[in-house]
């Protein structure tokens, strides 16, 4: 059979090599930038599901990922099989030795009808760069190729966090990808053998005996080839007409009117804005996307709600990091200039909806990331005031990690209260907090050592004092396992992956091999 079906089977590699690309598009197309509604409401539809499966769909962007990388690793095979095959073309088309890949190579689109040629190399002085750039396969393969690449490499943590905008602007460069991707197949490079010539000329019958071809005692005639049909428009009209439709409904949903009834700068550049929108509905934890047009039209940012779903309004805290986040907050305190108007899509689920259903359950909060606790612990405020009796957590251990003395100044007022509400109910040991700070000198900590035997710590005013350096997350764990030694306990972070690791080992580590004894989940929130 020679060369003939090496040819022949490599395009069916080829092809299902890129059909299992495809696959893995489709969930990728969808997930990118589906996962923050698929999250929420999927886990409205499985609310009567494990929770174990339900919290597997917090996991949506580490998912993203995995398949971004899948894409990258299926993209390489099917350029490294492309390069393999033109270098099999092209000495075929070469040999000129009168070989069964040579009879084949020479099948032209002039002599044996207008589309029956099996080498794209027509002449034996055409190269593959040619090829590449005249033909709608080697064009729309190489413009997908080098979008993925900026894809990918725009995505990397670093420009995530320091030049987002190159990320987001970037990221939308699969728009082209997808176009390209449909139309990729459509110049039939990949070809195969016309069902009225496997008939008369199939490869098993016909290939040891090609010298023979068309003379008047053989019964083989020389094959018609024709380009396979395109199939990767199959696999994205799916996930793209769902995109389409998402994408409307949340431009819908993004022009409705907001209204900004308060707005309050705190210290460390931390901007708080209240909000009313009509219909407007929330969980605790949860987040939305909020877009300022005078900065940009297409930008839009997440931030944690951190008002309780019991307030009359919804708020966010916003941080300068970042040029968006600065000129937001620039924007604000330019008074008395007109309130700039902000769009908002959302609200959006995360793991800190679940946080109630534990019977105890651990905090972590690192900076601003303390925002989606805020939000917990002002609920939690609002059930004891009304003695909600559905409360099923009977604890809660807080840890909120900054750098700085005045990060905790927004969110002490909170904390102040709950410790009021907590001594007229007589739950003085429901909320257990700790405030520590890495960002110390020696003036700060002397200065706290010597008013440590104050009432109120110095640094907060808080009855909790605060503590310097990073806690010892083995003494912690070791300490809630023994006070709790029959419960599960929900462990939810909202802070960097080093903690998020160190943190996921800890629950690992207390669990107790009796699944009737204490046992850890850990929850990480993710943007």
């Amino acid at each position: 059979m020679g060369n003939w079906v090496v040819n022949h089977w490599f395009s069916v590699l080829f092809l299902a090599t890129w059909l299992g690309l495809n696959i893995f598009l489709f969930v990728h197309a969808f997930q990118s930038y589906e996962k923050a509604d698929k999250y929420y409401y999927t886990r409205e539809i499985l609310g009567f599901c494990s929770h174990t499966l339900r919290k597997q769909l917090g996991h949506s962007l580490t998912f993203h990922k995995l398949v971004a990388y899948m894409i990258c690793l299926l993209t390489a095979i099917h350029i490294i099989a492309h390069l393999f095959n033109f270098e099999h073309y092209s000495r075929s088309r070469q040999a000129r030795d009168g070989s069964l890949a040579f009879v084949l190579s020479t099948l032209s689109h002039k002599e044996k009808g207008e589309d029956s040629w099996l080498n794209p190399l027509q002449s034996p002085n055409m190269t593959v760069e040619y090829v590449t750039l005249t033909s709608i396969a080697g064009l729309t393969g190489l413009i997908i190729t080098v979008a993925l690449v900026l894809m990918v490499t725009s995505a990397m943590e670093f420009i995530r966090r320091s030049y987002f905008e190159v990320f987001w602007y970037t990221h939308h460069i699969f728009i082209i990808y997808i176009i390209g991707l449909g139309i990729h197949g459509i110049g039939g490079l990949v070809r195969g053998q016309t069902e009225e010539s496997l008939n008369e000329s199939h490869p098993h019958r016909c290939a040891e005996s090609f010298k023979h071809w068309n003379d008047q005692e053989s019964h083989c005639k020389h094959p018609q080839f024709e380009g396979l049909p395109a199939e990767s428009w199959k696999w994205i009209l799916a996930p793209g007409v769902l995109y389409i439709f998402e994408r409307i409904l949340r431009f819908y949903r993004s022009q409705q009117k907001v209204v900004i009834t308060k707005v309050v700068m705190h210290p460390s550049k931390v901007l708080e804005l209240q909000m009313n929108k009509h219909g407007f509905s929330m969980e605790v934890g949860q987040y939305i996307f909020v877009n300022c047009p005078s900065i940009s039209y297409l930008e839009w940012h997440p931030f944690t709600l951190t008002s309780a779903p019991e307030e009359d309004f919804f708020s966010i805290h916003i941080r300068a990091a970042g040029d968006w986040t600065e000129n937001l907050i620039r924007a604000f305190e330019q008074q008395p200039s007109p309130i700039p108007r902000i769009e908002v899509d959302g609200p959006f689920g995360t793991v800190s909806e679940d946080v109630f259903q534990y019977e105890v359950a651990v905090l972590v909060g690192a900076g601003i990331g303390v925002t989606p606790f805020a939000s917990i612990l002002k609920s939690i405020w609002y059930k004891f005031r009304h003695a909600d009796h559905n409360l099923k957590t009977q604890m809660i251990y807080f840890y909120w990690i900054c750098r700085e003395t005045g990060a905790f100044a927004w969110f002490n007022n909170l904390l102040a209260s709950l410790e009021r509400e907590m001594e007229e109910l007589g739950k003085v040991n429901f909320l257990n907090y700790r405030l520590f700070l890495t960002g110390w000198d020696s003036n700060i900590a002397g200065h706290a050592a010597l008013n440590f035997d104050k009432a109120t710590d110095i640094l907060t005013g808080l009855k909790q004092k605060t503590s310097f350096g990073r806690p010892m997350w083995d003494n912690e764990f070791s300490t809630i396992a023994n006070a709790h030694p029959r419960s599960v306990v929900g462990v939810f972070l909202c802070g960097p992956q080093t903690l998020a690791k160190s943190l996921s080992k800890r629950c690992h580590q207390y669990s107790s091999l009796d699944p009737r004894k204490v046992q850890f989940y850990f929850n990480k929130e993710n943007f």
